[in-house]
């Protein structure tokens, strides 16, 4: 009799079981189906449409962000100008300052001993002045006096020799156009024999290197009256 129970209740749990799994997939099978013909549709779906629906305010949307793209287009470009004329600017200076650091460095070169030489042309002018002070009348009946001169001669062409191995030349412009730029007239003489303006007298040799005037000769000049 007990055994009879037991299966009896055994049999109406598995009932009970069943039962109740069947209810689940009925819900669940209701569930799906209203889900798959319902009307509602989803949320991008719907701004989508809502957005189709109102061609307007998509082309008002176009319109802006064409407008935003043009301004920042135009703000790069003139960015970029301003860039590239600072580039060239930068360029140009820096251009300009090789070709005159160039230049003082080719000059430093040339002209670095121009203080040098102009110390040294003060000896030349003794020398010269030396060589023109001893009577050449005398210069055959004293031997010691001609070889003085001969000596003073010798170390005056020398110096010339060394000063034009180093680009310094001397300047005697006896006889041509005056010229500002070279000579300086100390004064004017009356001279018809020549042009007005014309280099009568030399008082001091002028020199220039490398064809910069250093010291420039002094003269006399003539005038018409």
């Amino acid at each position: 009799m007990a055994a009879k129970q037991i299966v009896h209740l055994q049999n109406s749990r598995i009932i009970s079981m069943l039962s109740n799994k069947s209810q689940w997939k009925n819900c669940w099978s209701l569930s799906a189906t209203t889900r798959l013909y319902s009307n509602e549709k989803p949320a991008s779906e719907q701004e989508a449409a809502a957005t189709d629906a109102n061609p307007s305010e998509q082309l008002k949307k176009l319109t802006e962000d064409l407008e935003a793209a043009k301004k920042e287009v135009t703000t790069l470009k003139e960015k970029n100008d301003e860039l590239m004329d600072k580039y060239r600017r930068s360029l140009a200076d820096s251009e300009n300052l090789r070709v005159r650091l160039n230049k003082q460095i080719a000059d430093a070169k040339v002209f670095g001993i121009q203080s040098f030489c102009k110390d040294l042309l003060e000896v030349a002018d003794i020398l010269g002045h030396a060589t023109k002070a001893v009577p050449q009348e005398q210069l055959d009946s004293n031997t010691h006096l001609k070889n003085l001169y001969e000596g003073l001669t010798m170390t005056n062409a020398s110096l010339l020799q060394v000063f034009k191995r180093h680009g310094l030349e001397a300047m005697n412009p006896l006889n041509e156009k005056f010229n500002p730029n070279m000579h300086e007239a100390l004064f004017q003489k009356v001279d018809t024999s020549v042009d007005a303006d014309t280099v009568i007298e030399v008082t001091k040799l002028g020199y220039k290197l490398h064809e910069r005037v250093i010291r420039p000769a002094l003269v006399g000049v003539s005038k018409s009256s």
